[in-house]
């Protein structure tokens, strides 16, 4: 386990487990958003001084590029197990059923680190924005690759439009994701994903 010496309030060394406070970090940026996530929240959270912050993580900003790391290698990793479906439809369903999973689990603020983050304005905001379309840009080329595959393999019939189909499925999750966080149950999204899987184009 990682672990950083830094100054403490007093001038005596710190040690502190590093993914220990990102992860409460990630907590923090996830439950208020960039901006309104303010230093205390997160020193408080992670539990060390905000010299401790600056010179373990950098800045807020850079301290949200890492927690945004951390959200999509341990939060997103069924977007990875979803890609390896054998079908077109059992990605997206694979993707919206562990969109439920990470959205009403009862360890995490509710709603997409994703989604919230692209609510933050400002100047300050900027790179954070661009940071979060750059990661989305990718996640959406990794979809189309694989719904055009499927479309070669006879999976997708030859009419569907793909790249209007993967919007389709990232607006199904974006969505969830508003709901979520504006309280949305389980049920209320189960719904959801069985109505949006009923709308799948098949043979």
């Amino acid at each position: 386990m990682e672990k950083t010496i830094a100054t403490a309030a007093k001038g005596r060394p710190r040690e502190f487990c590093t993914a220990q406070a990102l992860a409460a970090a990630l907590g923090v940026f996830w439950s208020k958003g960039y901006e309104g996530a303010s230093m205390a929240d997160l020193t408080e959270a992670m539990g060390i001084t905000k010299p401790s912050l600056y010179a373990a993580f950098g800045n807020k900003e850079a301290l949200f590029h890492k927690a945004l790391d951390l959200y999509e290698a341990e939060k997103l990793e069924y977007m990875r197990q979803a890609l390896r479906q054998p079908t077109a439809r059992g990605v997206a369903e694979h993707i919206l059923r562990g969109a439920i999973d990470a959205q009403t689990s009862s360890c995490d603020p509710k709603g997409c680190l994703g989604v919230i983050s692209m609510t933050a304005c400002g100047a300050e905001a900027a790179s954070i924005k661009a940071d979060v379309m750059q990661r989305r840009a990718s996640s959406h080329a990794a979809l189309v690759e694989r719904f055009e595959q499927a479309k070669r393999d006879g999976d997708l019939p030859d009419h569907v439009d793909i790249a209007g189909l993967t919007g389709y499925l990232f607006a199904m999750l974006q969505g969830m994701a508003v709901q979520a966080g504006s309280g949305a149950t389980r049920a209320d999204l189960e719904r959801v994903v069985a109505t949006g899987l009923m709308m799948w184009p098949g043979r």
